[in-house]
């Protein structure tokens, strides 16, 4: 009988595999000087801000993935009113570098911005910037946020 009370106890016992659950780890919750072209993979959904909230390119879809030349970037599209445009780049200590292109050769846009402290390389904030602005395409501050499902 005390062999059972002994199995049981060591049965309830947490065991140090527990942090493979802690939100804290470095391999769930990279830092944003950790952050890899490996993080930036998956869907992301960025919001721009324009002259009113209503704007058109107010929002946009980012499908990211490896990029098949450059072993530390990424490539991928991104959806926005409708057009399809490709983007590669990368992210080094924090600093996120997109380049987008409508027509697949020359750059249309980039974004430019910082990976969010405390925010699991999940959130990253900072500027899209049109190739050719006009007062109609003017730069536009933005965030990326990382889908559900899309690690």
């Amino acid at each position: 009988m005390a062999v059972a009370f002994v199995l049981i106890a060591i049965s309830a016992y947490p065991t140090s595999a527990s942090s493979q659950n802690d939100p804290k780890s470095t391999a769930a919750c990279p830092s944003a000087a950790d952050m890899d072209h490996q993080h930036l993979q998956g869907r992301w959904l960025a919001q721009l801000q324009g002259a009113s909230p209503d704007a058109p390119g107010a929002t946009a879809t980012l499908q990211l993935g490896p990029h098949p030349e450059l072993a530390q970037s990424v490539r991928g599209t991104v959806q926005r009113n409708g057009a399809t445009a490709q983007v590669s780049g990368d992210v080094d200590g924090g600093d996120l570098t997109l380049e987008e292109s409508i027509n697949g050769t020359n750059i249309s846009a980039t974004w430019t911005g910082q990976v969010v402290d405390g925010s699991c390389g999940k959130e990253i904030r900072g500027t899209w910037n049109d190739a050719n602005p006009t007062p109609s395409a003017p730069s536009a501050p933005f965030v990326l946020r990382k889908q559900v499902g899309w690690q």
